[in-house]
């Protein structure tokens, strides 16, 4: 059994559209290697920080990651034997391959669920105007006299009529 801890760069694409750790930014990971008969065991942690974008007022924003994990990394000779026996879970086991293992998709796994799917940069945060697109934080009362275009020919009718001169004819 080893336990090692490291600073590791975060690949390419870790998170969603709205929420990632940007490739290259630092993550911090936690594991604990125990052999077994199959292979090695990994349990762990990862955290990290990602930045985005508030969904509500488009401000930037950055958000703490954390996930937990525990895979079995199998024996390629195991797992091979595995799958001439017809064991179907053998297709989806992770591999140690010349004597490496390779976390990047168990690190995936394990933060990518976790992010929040819209995230904001403050819970009551209120967004911004669906009209204009001002911070409506900054002016709290701000409003547009909106009138459904379904309607808007009624307004004329609600508009004083127009005055006409009419001729004296004798």
């Amino acid at each position: 059994m080893a336990e090692l801890s490291r600073v590791v760069e975060a690949p390419a694409d870790f998170g969603t559209e709205v929420l990632r750790v940007a490739e290259g930014e630092p993550l911090s990971v936690d594991v604990r290697l125990e052999s077994v008969v199959e292979g090695v065991l990994v349990s762990g942690s990862v955290q990290g920080t990602a930045t985005g974008a508030c969904v509500r007022c488009l401000d930037p924003i950055s958000h703490e990651v954390a996930g937990t994990f525990q895979e079995l990394f199998a024996y390629a000779d195991r797992n091979a034997h595995h799958q001439e026996v017809g064991d179907e879970e053998a297709a989806e086991v992770y591999l140690v391959e010349d004597g490496l293992i390779d976390l990047e998709m168990v690190l995936r796994d394990s933060v990518v669920p976790a992010l929040p799917f819209q995230p904001v940069c403050r819970p009551d945060c209120p967004g911004l105007c669906s009209e204009c697109g001002m911070h409506l934080e900054d002016d709290p009362d701000h409003a547009h006299d909106v009138i459904d275009p379904r309607w808007a020919a009624l307004t004329d009718l609600a508009s004083e009529p127009p005055t006409t001169k009419t001729t004296d004819r004798t």
